[in-house]
């Protein structure tokens, strides 16, 4: 049976540790907007699909020409436009909480040594 000593495992486990690196905050923005503009551009491919097919399918049970332009203007942007605005928010809320609490945790880590 093994015998361990409360806390020596701990000590031996910070010792062999890398140090913690403090966050960057300039990080943050970039991240923010790589995501926020990627999202934007899935939303606005999907919501384009969806509707080019909607407006094909309503123009074939009409028997009309299909007018693409209406899928560009009154689906595809508002609804991109919309996801991106959350997705900025979402995102800056998300890093800014992530960002905090590395930052935390790395202040505990750096006073436990």
């Amino acid at each position: 049976m093994y015998s361990i000593v409360p806390g020596s495992v701990a000590r031996r486990y910070n010792r062999n540790m890398a140090p913690a690196r403090q966050p960057r905050w300039y990080v943050i923005p970039l991240r923010v907007l790589l995501v926020t503009f990627l999202l934007t551009l899935l939303a606005f491919a999907v919501s384009l699909l969806l509707g080019i097919l909607g407006i094909v399918i309503s123009a074939r049970l009409r028997g009309f020409e299909p007018n693409m332009t209406l899928a560009y203007r009154h689906i595809a942007l508002p609804i991109a436009l919309v996801a991106g605005a959350l997705t900025l928010i979402a995102t800056a809320i998300l890093e800014i909480r992530n960002y905090r609490q590395e930052r935390t945790l790395t202040q505990i880590a750096r006073a436990s040594r």
